[in-house]
Order: structure tokens, then C-alpha cells, then sequence
């Protein structure tokens, strides 16, 4: 139970700390770069205390079942992924309505500007797609496989 609960705070915390650096890069501001710098000593921790505990007891890793494991694991990763995909639409939108973003045409419509969309928005939105797939799929596949078989 301790080695699960250790390996899920370490791919949270590595969520966490993927999330701080692309915020520091898209944003430029100190309150993500001392976030990233602290989730490096988190995930320093973790790891060696997992290592330490796979070194001194073994048996521990050996009854570890990853079935399981591996499906929570990657429920979180795509839950995470939907989020960033939300927050990414929902920071479009609020641009969207801004002035400096848009005008009216000769018929008054409304003409959005490049503006609205920020480039690294883009290649996360586009470059996380794999990663939602394949995590969402599995993930799905297993609950499927719960429901159908009574076995993950």
C-alpha cells in the first residue's frame, strides 16, 4: 500500500512539476519557476525513498499489483490532459471577447485576430492529443473490461 501510494504521489508530482515549466515558459513568471524548482526536490525525495524501500524490502515491489496500479495511473494522466485541454479552450474564449482581439467587418461581424490564440497553446492542445489517446483509451478499455468480466 505505501509503494502505491509513493508511486502516485511521484507521477503527481511529476504532473505538477510538467505543468509549472510549461506555465513558466508560456507565462514568464517567478511564482512557476520557484514552483518547478521545489517539485524537483519533491520528486528527488520520493524517488529515493522508493528506491530505498525497493532496496530493503524487495517483497514489497514483488506483491505490487500492476494492473491496477497502471490503470489509476493513467486515469490520472488523462484527467489531468482534459483539464489542460479545458483550461486551453476556456483561456481562448475569455480572449476571444476581449477588444483588442477582434473587429467588425464592413457587415459587422465579428473578425478574431491571430492574437486570440497563442502559439504554445497550440502545440500543447496538439502535441497532448497522443498522450490523452492512448492514456484515455486504456484507461476506458480497463473500466469496459471491469464491467464486462468482473476482472481489470
Amino acid at each position: 500500500m505505501l509503494i502505491v501510494l509513493l508511486v502516485s504521489l511521484l507521477l503527481i508530482s511529476f504532473l505538477v512539476h510538467i505543468n509549472f515549466i510549461l506555465k513558466y515558459i508560456i507565462k514568464r513568471e517567478n511564482v512557476y519557476y520557484k514552483g518547478f524548482i521545489i517539485t524537483i526536490f519533491s520528486n528527488f525525495i520520493i524517488a529515493g525513498i522508493l528506491i530505498v524501500i525497493a532496496l530493503t524490502k524487495p517483497e514489497l515491489i514483488r506483491d505490487l499489483d500492476m494492473t491496477i496500479l497502471v490503470w489509476a495511473l493513467s486515469g490520472v494522466i488523462m484527467t489531468m490532459l482534459l483539464l489542460m485541454k479545458i483550461s486551453i479552450f476556456r483561456n481562448i474564449y475569455k480572449r476571444s471577447k476581449l477588444p483588442e482581439h477582434y473587429h467588425l467587418n464592413f457587415f459587422g461581424k465579428k473578425v478574431l485576430h491571430g492574437t486570440v490564440v497563442k502559439p504554445a497553446e497550440i502545440v500543447l492542445f496538439f502535441g497532448s492529443i497522443p498522450f490523452f489517446l492512448i492514456a484515455g483509451a486504456y484507461f476506458i478499455a480497463r473500466i469496459i473490461n471491469f464491467i464486462m468480466y468482473k476482472h481489470l
